[in-house]
């Protein structure tokens, strides 16, 4: 039975708390970052707070036996100030109301000993079995390349849908296209899955799109463009 505390009450927190809730061979409890208090002696404790407040958070539980880990893609392993410390990052976009299959969610683990490794490794195997061993400053790539792949391709729809909105087009008409182009990249490196105007290079199309486009969108489009015609 791996003991485990979580700190945090966001969205990484909950979904930890509720998927080792039901996880075998786990004990596990959940304390509110905010009202550290008394904090339960564990094998694990895992601090998912923001990147901000990890090293304050860390810095409250500093004379602990357990293992301290974060579970932050762009913080260094080092920002915890612990005896024993590690890195549990879940490469996933957590959303609250949004069910995760754990199965799915590559971790990605960093520990300073062998030994915690092999703790850390037990315990996300009790979630899922996408597990990699990563360092703090391939995390920080990692996390840079996550970033562009979901947050700005999310940004992407934001603005599809926007247009779409203004023509009075349902967005829904695009969710084939966007779950296709997702299928595609597990087949084909990104480079030889580009498609569009931009890898044709159909002038004339290019020049009608931006004529519809608002400014900022414009910018975009064309930066854009432009990056896919240079690579």
């Amino acid at each position: 039975m791996i003991s485990v505390v979580i700190l945090g009450n966001g969205n990484v927190a909950t979904h930890l708390y509720n998927a080792f809730s039901k996880a075998p061979g786990i004990s596990v409890m959940q304390i509110n970052s905010r009202t550290l208090t008394v904090i339960q002696d564990s094998e694990i404790t895992i601090i998912a707070v923001s990147d901000d407040a990890i090293q304050q958070v860390s810095k409250t539980i500093i004379n602990r036996e357990g293992l301290i880990v974060h579970t932050s893609g762009a913080v260094d392993i080092n920002a915890l100030k612990n005896k024993r410390k590690g890195v549990f990052y879940p490469l996933q976009s957590f959303t609250k109301n949004a069910e995760i299959d754990f199965n799915e969610v590559p971790f990605c683990l960093e520990t300073e000993n062998i030994k915690d490794y092999t703790l850390l490794e037990n315990l996300a195997k009790t979630l899922g079995s996408k597990i990699y061993q990563i360092s703090s400053e391939q995390r920080k790539k990692l996390h840079v390349a996550a970033v562009f792949v979901n947050n700005f391709t999310n940004h992407m729809y934001k603005i599809g849908n926007d247009i779409c909105s203004n023509n009075k087009i349902p967005f829904e008409i695009l969710h084939p296209l966007i779950e296709e182009t997702a299928k595609k990249i597990k087949t084909l490196s990104p480079v030889h899955a580009q498609t569009g105007p931009a890898k044709r290079n159909d002038t004339q199309t290019i020049k009608n799109h931006l004529e519809d486009l608002n400014l900022e969108q414009k910018k975009i489009y064309q930066l854009l463009t432009k990056s896919i015609q240079e690579s």
